[in-house]
């Protein structure tokens, strides 16, 4: 776990779940397996296995030990959802997240329908909390879309979208019982072009259903020459949540220690 991230739109990183595979366009140039297989067979590496799906339980209790309150990105290096995780590991994450409710957690996949199926079954309770975000990868109108309509179908009290890297322009598409949308595009060698008026179209549909809008950033084969400014100014909006104090040391600890005799 990351104590702070470089991520314009969180706080930390969380990642009891390491390594991925490709599933849609999104994944083509991942920044995540462009970083992991550096590593590989590097002796002691968390990424000594580059790459490839592997749980690790042993992050489990980590947030338990964060004193402030933070917004933390779960799994920002890899899927949640990936058919293999076991059930039984993500409900350990989502126990997790629902004993350290002073921190927010953003869990983002692209494999909504899962998701969707869980959040309506075993991860009930951790969908209806209001700490816990759920959200979707929309890349495209013909992988993203449709993972807008499973979100809204899974009952999650905060529901929102990740429009990162936006390959192509989405149209007007529906926005109803979605709580946040972060946009952006992609960055690396070869990152493929954002086009302003698909951006301005999603930020208009944002402002339409009052929907709190992310600029992330132009991207590029150099990001920080383009920046985050959309019509000379910052969005940097972020849903309207309360957030809990941490609690002291003594009963984090009683928390974590209750966690592990129910793990």
């Amino acid at each position: 776990m990351s104590l702070s991230s470089k991520i314009e739109w969180t706080d930390a990183t969380w990642n009891p779940v390491r390594g991925c595979t490709q599933i849609s366009p999104g994944c083509a140039n991942c920044y995540a397996k462009t970083f992991a297989e550096r590593f590989r067979d590097v002796p002691g590496h968390p990424f000594e296995q580059g790459f490839d799906l592997r749980l690790v339980p042993e992050k489990l209790e980590e947030p338990f030990k964060w004193a402030g309150s933070r917004r933390i990105f779960v799994n920002s290096m890899s899927d949640l959802f990936h058919p293999g995780v076991p059930d039984r590991f993500i409900g350990k994450v989502a126990a997790v997240m629902r004993a350290a409710d002073w921190h927010v957690y953003q869990v983002l996949t692209k494999r909504h329908e899962r998701m969707r199926d869980l959040l309506l079954g075993p991860l009930r309770e951790a969908a209806a909390a209001s700490h816990v975000w759920w959200g979707v990868s929309v890349e495209n109108r013909r992988h993203g879309l449709p993972r807008i309509d499973a979100l809204r179908e899974s009952g999650a009290a905060m529901k929102f979208l990740s429009v990162e890297p936006l390959l192509e322009d989405l149209g007007d598409f529906d926005l109803s019982g979605i709580d946040w949308v972060i946009v952006g595009g992609e960055s690396g060698p070869r990152a493929r072009p954002l086009q302003r008026e698909w951006v301005v179209r999603i930020r208009d549909l944002c402002a339409a259903s009052q929907v709190p809008f992310f600029f992330k950033q132009w991207g590029g084969v150099r990001k920080s020459l383009h920046g985050r400014e959309l019509d000379r100014r910052t969005y940097d909006e972020f849903p309207t949540t309360e957030p809990k104090t941490a609690p002291a040391k003594t009963e984090r600890d009683r928390v974590a220690k209750a966690f592990a005799a129910t793990a």
